[in-house]
């Protein structure tokens, strides 16, 4: 049966990395189900003196067959009524809104507030109930955020015990994240190379994404430095802006004296170019000091690209280790000696095969089936 399908949260124009990602392939799901579905998104989503980055709006095209609507202020009372007023309207079955930050608590809480009100269910779908750079108002925030909504989906079991400290009674449920295949088909690795203009002589290492301190950029760093790595014509690719002091860093890399062999491209990355980052990679490093879940090992699974991770949060969930990659602990020397390991024992081919078979589990039928789920306890 047809259903009404509401999504509230970060998407095109905005360029919200993997959190409009996320809502975009999301709706393509429902779409793709046969549902009628909008994805409500921000016609302000962050003050400019709060955002980190250049710009937040993209120049690429919208996604095909995704209704979006640039409707929501997140600093505007006003609005989040009107809002709130106009989702009821359209009568859907479901409203799900996404929840990554207590900055965003008054605004969805007050929109979600207003939706429940006409008896309308909205699943919250979790990515941080607590940010990993924390302020002194997160928790009354979050809490705000917890009591507007009906129930909660997420994808890292870390994020639900941190639910469960707010709220042990509604209906929570874990699931996976589902794959990130909507960035293209893969191509050959020499084909990628020449897209990002790099020598062919090398392999390469990939970190990417946005650049905030407890991605632990540092430590990779630190790692390549002391790992003897260079014997092996091994570059590092820096991949994704800076959101944190980029200073830090530069001067990290002229003290390890590693400047020749790490690629800085810290512009950000449209979603057309994502695909040549991975394919021209040999291995993805998330050096991760604290995380719940991420996207880009998801993006890693779709091109097939063994991982190295930490065991922090989530990520150990989703990387099996010795299958599709290595989890180690945030420390230098672990990075370091799991990257060894890698190269010197050839083990490129049959981590890759093995997520061929592996990334099956993650499709986005599961991530509905986890919404239906847990809306039909409410």
């Amino acid at each position: 049966m047809k259903r009404k399908v509401v999504i509230i949260g970060p998407a095109h124009p905005l360029r919200g990395g993997g959190i409009s990602t996320f809502n975009e392939r999301l709706a393509k799901a429902y779409f793709d189900h046969g549902d009628d579905v909008v994805i409500y998104t921000f016609s302000l989503q962050y003050p400019s003196f709060l955002f980190p980055g250049t710009s937040q709006y993209t120049n690429e095209p919208p996604p095909e067959n995704v209704k979006i609507k640039i409707k929501i202020n997140s600093i505007n009372p006003f609005n989040w009524i009107k809002v709130g007023k106009e989702i009821v309207r359209e009568k859907p079955d479901i409203v799900i809104v996404r929840f990554w930050i207590p900055f965003m608590a008054p605004c969805l809480g007050k929109i979600s507030r207003s939706i429940r009100k006409s008896g309308i269910r909205v699943i919250a779908i979790v990515d941080n109930i607590i940010p990993h750079e924390k302020k002194i108002m997160d928790h009354a925030l979050a809490n705000y955020f917890v009591k507007s909504v009906d129930c909660f989906v997420t994808m890292s079991n870390a994020v639900l015990e941190d639910l469960n400290k707010f709220d042990n009674k509604k209906p929570k449920l874990l699931t996976v994240h589902p794959l990130y295949d909507n960035f293209g088909e893969s191509v050959s690795k020499q084909q990628a190379i020449a897209k990002l203009e790099l020598s062919p002589d090398y392999q390469y290492i990939l970190f990417f994404g946005f650049i905030r301190e407890y991605k632990g950029l540092d430590l990779l760093l630190k790692a390549y430095s002391i790992s003897g790595l260079m014997k092996f014509k091994i570059k590092l690719l820096i991949a994704g802006e800076f959101y944190t002091d980029k200073k830090v860093y530069l001067d990290l890399i002229n003290k390890l004296r590693i400047n020749d062999d790490v690629i800085l491209k810290t512009s950000f990355i449209p979603n057309a170019e994502v695909v040549n980052y991975f394919c021209a990679s040999n291995l993805v490093v998330q050096p991760y000091k604290e995380a719940t879940q991420s996207g880009i090992t998801q993006v890693a699974y779709h091109f097939n690209k063994p991982m190295i991770t930490t065991n922090v949060g989530g990520l150990s969930e989703i990387v099996i280790n010795n299958k599709v990659g290595f989890v180690v602990e945030p420390d230098a020397k672990e990075i370091a000696e799991a990257m060894v390991k890698y190269f010197e024992q050839n083990k490129e081919a049959g981590f890759s095969q093995n997520i061929e078979s592996e990334k099956k589990r993650f499709s986005w039928e599961t991530m509905i089936n986890a919404i239906d789920k847990v809306a039909s306890e409410v």
